[in-house]
């Protein structure tokens, strides 16, 4: 396969030590004042104030994020659909996520241009199936679902997302080696486009379907489309363990964003424990020194945590 498109991932980590990621689009919205106990969860934003999606990506670049990741992970056609939204319209809406965030980027830039650190790129969030079912499937992965249902739940998002102009594609927060597979393979209907995967856990060696992520580092070395490998929304202390298992694994990017550390029971939609004690400017040294050169946060973050990591790496 011949990539034709420069790889946004690899273009910015040729020229920086580390690549930034923004922190959790939900937590930030909350704070704003939206309600996101719904299906749709940040999606349902779209519908209804999508300006506030716009501005938390702008205070994640501010405090220093290379790389922001859409509020399309719950944005699909079935789960639009579940709300009355005809398919045109919910592709609309699915596009909508990246120009929101390119729009965000684009106004930072504009005013806040710098040398010492690179044009942040977009990166459209896809997803697990998981995610649609809202009963925290994304944390467990068995779906008892085909692979040729798996393809058709993502195949019209990704190609909207891609349509829309996304830099790059994130899989996140999967669950299931079988969903991982099918969306590596379903890339190559998008010759030019490049994602990154990252998993949740069940151990620090295995993802929380039970796959190995030995096994997971394996096959994504058949697909040169996929630029990193990864964990998300996973304990701290399993994600920074994780890290170096990949590291032994894979030659990929790794890249790491892990929740605050905080525990989420997916029975109640609730989050109980403690953040975690070794805040995020001292972790992404951990992590970089365990082989991760993508870092960032996902549920329970905050620009301020974002902020950390950049400090830490760069002076802005």
């Amino acid at each position: 396969m011949s990539l034709t498109k420069i790889n946004p991932i690899k273009h910015i980590l040729d020229h920086h030590s580390v690549l930034v990621l923004d922190g959790a689009l939900a937590t930030e919205l909350e704070a704003y004042g939206c309600d996101l106990d719904d299906p749709l969860w940040s999606a349902r934003i779209l519908l209804e104030q999508p300006e506030l999606i716009s501005r938390v990506h702008y205070d994640y670049f501010k405090a220093g994020a290379d790389c922001a990741i859409t509020a399309s992970y719950q944005a699909t056609i079935d789960g639009f659909a579940q709300r009355g939204i005809k398919k045109k319209e919910a592709v609309e809406l699915i596009k909508k996520t990246v120009e929101l965030a390119r729009e965000a980027r684009d106004d930072f830039w504009q005013e806040e241009a710098r040398l010492d650190r690179p044009k942040p790129i977009v990166a459209a969030s896809v997803g697990p199936y998981g995610a649609y079912l809202a009963d925290g499937s994304e944390y467990v992965g068995n779906y008892g679902i085909s692979d040729e249902e798996v393809v058709e739940f993502h195949r019209p998002r990704v190609k909207a997302l891609v349509e829309a102009g996304a830099d790059v594609l994130a899989f996140e927060t999967l669950p299931s080696f079988q969903e991982a597979k099918v969306l590596a393979a379903l890339l190559e209907e998008f010759p030019d486009t490049y994602a990154w995967l990252s998993f949740t856990l069940k151990t620090g060696e295995s993802i929380s379907d039970g796959t190995p992520l030995q096994d997971c580092a394996e096959m994504v070395k058949e697909h040169p489309q996929i630029t990193a490998i990864g964990i998300n929304c996973s304990p701290v202390e399993e994600a920074t363990s994780a890290i170096s298992e990949l590291r032994r694994c894979t030659d990929k990017s790794i890249i790491i964003y892990p929740n605050s550390g905080e525990t989420y029971d997916a029975a109640t939609n609730t989050w109980h424990g403690q953040e975690s004690c070794v805040r995020f400017g001292r972790q992404s040294e951990i992590w970089y020194e365990a082989g991760a050169r993508i870092l960032g946060g996902c549920c329970r973050t905050s620009p301020n945590d974002i902020k950390a990591i950049a400090d830490k790496w760069r002076s802005y």
